[in-house]
């Protein structure tokens, strides 16, 4: 078991890449929090987890109250010593054009998926420097570096999360906290598909659509990127940090 003893946070751990996530990092010998809003979808992973033999836990967490963030993290301590690992994955999905955002779009966007994640880092650090290490992962998107229609106030963010690993990792190497991001194409999540609908897209057409875009023809699934995050969470990524793995099928190989 590759995290054998570990300890784990996912944020948004109760649906799709989260849930996927945490599954893996369970089966794998981590003791996971499922760190949720959604307490019945969270609860719905921790159950499946502790059902497969592993150890879970569910906090219900804010990751744009650095109160709740705080909380989550001491009490984590308290139950299991310590955290290994942290995986940022919660995630706001707005879209529209410049024209389109309002003012209220931007920050709520902003904050779950910067400042949320920014908000966790901060948080685990001292945890971190105190057990001689960790690892961040940060779950950007292939949308931090392409263009896409009607995605500015999404894509913005994903910039931002990818600038966010560069400069963390950066400041944070001498402390032996290795920062990474995984950046995700179209896969299939119920996330994705709402998004489609959002859009005005019949989900159906426009997962084929997605799926053409790919070298290889199809969409991704969550469990593809939670082989991705376990390898980066692992003595295996032990020299890696800094580092954006592009997860897409080769959908943006060009």
């Amino acid at each position: 078991m590759r995290l054998r003893e570990k300890v784990s946070v996912v944020t948004g751990g109760g649906s799709g890449i989260g849930r996927a996530t945490c599954q893996r990092f369970g089966k794998e010998g981590s003791s996971v929090i499922v760190a949720e809003i959604n307490e019945e979808t969270g609860q719905e992973t921790v159950d499946l987890i502790n059902r497969d033999g592993g150890s879970a836990a569910l906090f219900l967490l804010d990751v744009t109250d650095i109160n709740s963030v705080n909380k989550m993290v001491s009490e984590t301590c308290e139950r299991f010593r310590t955290i290994d690992v942290l995986v940022n994955n919660a995630v706001a999905f707005v879209m529209g054009t410049v024209e389109d955002a309002s003012e209220e779009d931007w920050i709520r966007v902003f904050k779950t998926n910067v400042i949320g994640y920014a908000n966790c880092i901060k948080a685990v650090i001292p945890v971190f420097r105190k057990a001689g290490g960790g690892s961040i992962i940060n779950v950007a998107s292939v949308s931090a570096f392409i263009a896409q229609p009607k995605f500015v106030p999404y894509n913005a963010s994903k910039g931002a999360v990818s600038q966010l690993t560069r400069c963390t990792a950066l400041d944070l190497a001498s402390d032996n906290i290795r920062v990474n991001a995984i950046c995700p194409g179209s896969i299939e999540t119920a996330g994705a598909t709402q998004v489609n609908i959002d859009l005005g897209f019949d989900p159906a057409e426009a997962n084929k659509a997605l799926a053409e875009e790919a070298l290889m023809k199809r969409m991704g699934k969550p469990e593809e990127i939670a082989s991705v995050a376990l390898f980066l969470a692992s003595e295996d990524a032990s020299f890696m940090t800094g580092t954006h793995i592009v997860v897409d099928g080769g959908a943006t190989i060009d």
